[in-house]
């Protein structure tokens, strides 16, 4: 795993770059929160394919939980990816009001997600 750096308007953004799963349950998004929060981070961005797919079946609690931690802890953070292929109206619409809330930001590209994180 590697954390590439970001500085947009003065606000400190890890991007991780990985060939392997590096959130696999809720443990493992903790440990990247704490990870890169004594880092000196503010905000984070990681990639869907770096997330396992449970995430995104909600019923397995795993999205919720770790998105909570993100709250709890004031981190922002942006997924990319293509979310069109989730096909759940409840996926659909959790990644919808997230985007509306705009702590967790689910975007298409990277640019996408150091601009919403970067205002």
């Amino acid at each position: 795993m590697e954390i590439i750096s970001h500085v947009v308007n003065d606000i400190k953004i890890a991007e991780i770059i990985s060939d392997k799963t590096v959130i696999q349950s809720v443990q493992d998004g903790l440990d990247l929160l704490g990870d890169i929060y004594y880092q000196g981070f503010d905000k984070l961005i990681v990639y869907e394919k770096n997330i396992t797919p449970e995430f995104f079946d909600l019923k397995t609690k795993i999205a919720g939980d770790i998105l909570q931690k993100f709250s709890n802890y004031r981190v922002s953070l942006a997924i990319v990816g293509d979310f069109g292929k989730y096909e759940s109206k409840s996926i659909r619409d959790f990644i919808f009001e997230s985007n509306k809330a705009k702590h967790i930001n689910f975007t298409g590209t990277l640019e996408d997600a150091l601009n919403k994180l970067g205002n």
